[in-house]
């Protein structure tokens, strides 16, 4: 397809998606959910699970194979400025006096999630259309504990924003405790990769360079962004070449993330994080913030729901696997945390909320899965089964996290917000 017939694709693609999300993610908020929800629901609802079913035709002539590259690129540039904006939000004053709660959290939402997974593993390598024939069952054990133990990092941002808890105490131990999970999760999934391709250098790579990289930004590039923050005034625009230069740090923290083989929004988080707070990321987030939460992220969400088939769970081998997965999806990573949370030294509220939060998958969840489909380690009937998982559970973070906070009154967390 020639570009300027793909131009004509992108932004009608562009234009459907933009309003079908906001459409799906006001009616999500009327039901008391997150807009993001309904924007997750809307990506599936324009693939071939409903718009596919209703009008194939019509769904192919506006999503054909040969554009999907193009919304890819649109999707991860997306996701990346969002993690960007979330990192700017972390408040590493509350992670240091919560640090040991965090890892609690973490270690304990990681351990259970993959002691569930190696136990589930032995039947469903059997089961036909969740995994590849190739996949040994140790691969196979490894990415189902990736994707049961991951957080919807982005996702808990959004609704932790939603909320009135961002830069809270709870806020930020929930942003740091699935921070860390996610980034195991990403570490794993790069072993799960080098042992299905048969090189194991790009695990290497991927672990050493990703701390490297961490480093890299806390103790050197936080040093050197502090000169950003003098050329900005309270009482003044954004300079138009700070945003510039800003953007062309974050495209190649994105490039470094990716080329190692993490993933971009890692990159874009580890800039918000060192980013010097103030009138700076004040500005920055205004600038960015609608766009990219309006337009671009819709995208990632579409991208997903394109590859998603739930026609596949009406086989009765792939619903009793799905019923198996959810359950050990809800009860590893909520229990767990909560459980982390109480003997850490946190109040049951807290505890209780950071169970519900951390148990949201959304958005993390469909980057790893995406990745595991196009590394043909999984089939479309594991991918599908996964993004009604991450749909779930994101689902019910909210309405529990809020049953929580007004079964107990609120708590000191809604109290500091």
């Amino acid at each position: 397809m020639p570009p300027s017939q793909l131009s004509v694709y992108f932004f009608a693609q562009a234009a459907v998606i933009v309003l079908v999300s906001q459409l799906v993610g006001r009616l999500a908020q009327r039901l008391g959910q997150p807009q993001v929800v309904g924007e997750m629901i809307a990506g599936v609802m324009l693939g071939p699970s409903l718009f596919g079913l209703l009008s194939p035709g019509l769904q192919q002539a506006l999503f054909p194979k040969p554009t999907m590259g193009m919304l890819y690129v649109a999707a991860q540039l997306g996701v990346g400025l969002y993690m960007f904006l979330v990192g700017t939000e972390f408040r590493a004053d509350h992670f240091k006096s919560r640090a040991r709660s965090a890892m609690s959290v973490s270690i304990a939402g990681i351990v259970l999630p993959f002691m569930l997974a190696f136990a589930l593993t032995p039947w469903l390598h059997t089961v036909p259309g969740l995994f590849a024939d190739k996949a040994r069952q140790g691969e196979a054990a490894l990415f189902l504990g990736a994707a049961i133990a991951i957080t919807a990092f982005p996702m808990l941002a959004r609704i932790i924003h939603e909320r009135g808890l961002a830069g809270t105490s709870l806020g930020t131990l929930a942003l740091t405790a699935g921070a860390v999970d996610d980034a195991a999760a990403w570490c794993i999934l790069a072993i799960v990769l080098a042992s299905f391709g048969g090189s194991w250098s790009g695990a290497y790579a991927a672990i050493g360079g990703g701390i490297g990289f961490a480093l890299f930004m806390i103790f050197v590039g936080r040093r050197l962004l502090r000169q950003l923050a003098s050329w900005v005034r309270p009482d003044q625009p954004l300079p138009s070449s700070l945003l510039a230069a800003v953007l062309a740090l974050f495209s190649l923290c994105a490039f470094a993330m990716d080329a190692i083989g993490i993933h971009a929004v890692f990159g874009g988080f580890l800039l918000g994080c060192v980013m010097p707070r103030g009138p700076l990321t004040e500005k920055l987030r205004a600038a960015l913030q609608p766009f990219v939460v309006v337009f671009l992220l819709p995208m990632f969400f579409t991208y997903s729901g394109l590859n998603t088939r739930l026609d596949m769970l009406f086989e009765p081998a792939i619903f009793v696997a799905a019923l198996a997965i959810l359950a050990a999806s809800f009860g590893g990573k909520l229990v767990a945390c909560w459980a982390a949370a109480r003997l850490s030294g946190e109040s049951n509220t807290d505890a209780m909320a950071i169970g519900a939060l951390m148990n949201a998958r959304g958005l993390m969840e469909l980057i790893i899965i995406n990745i595991g489909l196009a590394a043909g380690v999984i089939l479309p009937g594991l991918f599908s089964v996964l993004v009604l998982m991450a749909v779930l559970t994101t689902l019910m973070a909210t309405p529990l996290f809020n049953w929580v906070m007004r079964r107990v009154g609120g708590g000191a967390a809604m109290a500091e917000a």
